[in-house]
């Protein structure tokens, strides 16, 4: 096996007696992109939330480059989230008070590895060259979800994970987001799992896998 492939074995997260998923097993190699998808509540977010060592599951495994996640403390999992993942929200969560280049320079100050050509670099990659002085309050929504995915790829992770992240967009930026998205990972050859409702985006992957009560296919 690809030792930078994300490895997920009969995953299962409970709530008490209520079960989020069960018998959850999947393979990412890297430069990968897959999309999940699957009704509203079945707990696609919940995965996602699981491999990015966010939330803790109930039984199963989630193993990255060699790494499985499930030994690791808190304080190791958030080392793992800074050196080796992306993560693109649906509602951005870009930081109001920092300027666009600084939300993008934050992966890179966290891992103490500032550079302002990687940062100026990613700005042009996704279209908004000469935008990193403006603040998030005066970009419109699809330059928001821009900078997210220029700040999740700047470090260059090689593990990328999308919520919804056309969630909150009209159809026609939709699409040029979700372009800039898939280009970005390709070129990175970071792996992809994207989690959609939007039929549009889940046609862009080279696998797209359903998610229900009995498992992932």
């Amino acid at each position: 096996m690809n030792p930078a492939s994300l490895l997920v074995q009969n995953l299962h997260k409970r709530y008490g007696d209520s079960s989020v998923f069960s018998h959850v097993n999947l393979r990412v190699e890297p430069g990968e992109f897959i999309a999940i998808v699957g009704e509203s509540g079945v707990g696609k977010s919940s995965l996602l939330n699981c491999l990015a060592a966010l939330d803790d599951w109930s039984e199963g495994t989630i193993t990255h480059n060699g790494v499985d996640l499930g030994t690791l403390s808190e304080t190791q999992r958030a080392h793992w989230r800074r050196a080796h993942l992306g993560f693109v929200f649906q509602a951005f969560h870009v930081l109001p008070h920092l300027d666009v280049a600084q939300n993008v320079g934050l992966p890179l100050l966290l891992l103490k590895r500032p550079d302002p050509a990687r940062v100026a670099q990613m700005l042009e990659a996704v279209g908004l060259g000469g935008l990193g002085e403006r603040l998030p309050a005066q970009l419109s929504g699809g330059q928001l979800q821009r900078v997210a995915i220029a700040r999740a790829l700047v470090h260059r992770p090689s593990l990328l994970l999308a919520d919804e992240p056309t969630g909150n967009l009209d159809p026609g930026t939709a699409a040029q987001v979700m372009a800039v998205l898939q280009q970005q990972a390709a070129d990175s050859g970071a792996a992809l799992v994207l989690v959609t409702h939007s039929e549009a985006a889940a046609a862009r992957a080279q696998r797209v896998l359903r998610l229900t009560a009995s498992g992932c296919t």
